[in-house]
């Protein structure tokens, strides 16, 4: 090897006894600390979420050198995969006016609350989940599973919420046009809670662009990576990732790189 890359034998042994540089110590500090953290999020995190981690170790350290260091190891967080929608938009039911208009942030919790429906394979068939998230933490305060695409899997999942909200009068429940969210039932929920519903234009997905991320984290970081064989399987791992991984600890960039949960905690102290 000395031959073929021209160096000295006694130069090549001084540098194998040469101790590592303080740069090349703190870097291999780093990479455990990325490492841990790109496991804890089973492979989902790239460097703006593993950079808080790193940060908490070494305060100084950039988001640029965490990229750089992560594409040097070969940790890269998985793809985004596309799905399709799921609701039926072409009814006859009321239609309610489009009040919050792609204005995605907002400062109170329990001001507004956008939810939708998707669908997971299973090996016995297909499991729909539907969810509603507050606004202002991107908090899962509600969800509901169920075999069937009938109107009470949102009912179900907008009781839950209001059971464990208990919102004061105004909030906004916002949706797409789906015969679910246009139903008797669930506009008589939001009316009863003195609510207000709020619904996307026809055919366009930005109107509810946050659950439709929720969606697609929920998809390539859980569905997209898991062979479920049962809907009972599929519900306590979609469970556990929404109340467990998703509100408790996951990082969201909307709200500063911290959990829903963490967010909340901060508002109620600052309050």
């Amino acid at each position: 090897m000395c031959r073929v890359l021209e160096v000295s034998r006694s130069g090549y042994r001084a540098w194998r006894r040469r101790p590592l540089s303080r740069r090349s110590l703190e870097e291999q500090a780093l990479l455990l600390v990325i490492q841990n953290s790109f496991k804890k999020s089973d492979g989902t995190y790239g460097s703006p979420r593993i950079h808080p981690d790193v940060q908490a170790l070494n305060p100084a350290c950039s988001l640029n050198r965490v990229a750089r260091i992560m594409h040097k190891h070969g940790i890269a967080a998985q793809i985004k995969k596309r799905f399709k929608k799921t609701t039926d938009s072409e009814h006859d039911l009321p239609i309610a006016e489009n009040i919050v208009k792609q204005n995605f942030v907002t400062e109170e919790t329990n001001s507004v609350w956008t939810g939708d429906i998707t669908y997971i394979w299973t090996t016995e068939g297909w499991l729909y989940l539907a969810v509603l998230l507050d606004l202002s933490s991107r908090r899962a305060i509600g969800w509901s599973m169920s075999d069937s695409l009938d109107r009470s899997i949102v009912v179900d999942t907008l009781r839950m919420a209001l059971q464990d909200r208990q919102p004061g009068p105004g909030l906004i429940c916002h949706s797409d046009r789906g015969s679910q969210y246009a139903s008797d039932d669930y506009r008589k929920l939001i009316k009863d809670a003195r609510a207000r519903c709020s619904m996307s234009r026809k055919g366009n997905c930005y109107d509810n662009a946050p659950a439709e991320s929720f969606f697609a984290t929920l998809k390539r970081e859980l569905v997209y990576k898991t062979s479920f064989k049962t809907r009972k399987e599929a519900r306590a791992a979609i469970f556990y990732w929404i109340a467990v991984w998703y509100n408790r600890n996951r990082r969201h960039s909307s709200i500063g790189y911290i959990s829903p949960d963490q967010f909340e905690q901060q508002r109620r102290k600052a309050a």
